[in-house]
């Protein structure tokens, strides 16, 4: 059965935040790790659009999550803590998120984007030539780096895609190089 099968199962063919039925989409919550059903949602186009580019937030579409945030698997609970905190300037949402209870690791997992802080509260990772790195992006290698660990080399012009984000130092990122997932300095990598 398909992850998005048991998306469809399990929320019974609708956005499983905001209710809608068409242009459904499993949405896979960042940072990823093991996808699957447990890391994602299904989700409507407008969900997804909003939940992933912050400045077509519609906050009245939003008070959906006065149910969703109820949810009982911890993919939805996330992304609703997450537009709860985008959106807590407007009054209500914060309301909900006085509310709102997370498990310590999904209230981690929720925090990992760095949703709900203040932007110089936020550490923004940048690439050699200055560009904001975010997680899922993809970077290319500027220099050839011994990977730790190994005798292996990562050659100069090596793509790295859906890297992670280091939460604690803007300097670091994470990345699988082959088959090793490795942690690459900001400095050595450029924005595809």
């Amino acid at each position: 059965m398909s992850v998005l099968e048991e998306l469809n199962g399990r929320s019974g063919n609708a956005c499983e935040l905001c209710g809608a039925t068409s242009e459904l989409n499993v949405y896979e919550v960042p940072p990823v790790s093991t996808g699957g059903i447990d890391g994602s949602i299904l989700a409507c186009a407008t969900c997804i659009g909003q939940v992933e580019n912050p400045e077509t937030t519609d906050a009245n579409h939003w008070r959906c999550l006065n149910d969703s945030m109820w949810s009982e698997y911890d993919a939805v609970k996330v992304v609703a803590w997450r537009m709860l905190s985008r959106l807590k300037s407007e009054g209500w949402p914060k309301d909900l998120l006085d509310m709102m209870y997370l498990e310590d690791d999904a209230l981690q997992w929720a925090k990992a984007t760095g949703e709900g802080l203040s932007e110089d509260e936020k550490i923004i990772h940048r690439d050699v030539n200055g560009v904001i790195l975010q997680n899922g992006d993809s970077v290319v290698l500027v220099k050839d780096l011994k990977i730790k660990g190994s005798s292996q080399v990562a050659k100069q012009g090596t793509a790295v895609r859906r890297i992670s984000l280091d939460r604690e130092n803007a300097e670091y990122i994470e990345g699988k190089v082959g088959p090793t997932l490795t942690v690459i300095i900001t400095k050595y990598v450029k924005k595809i």
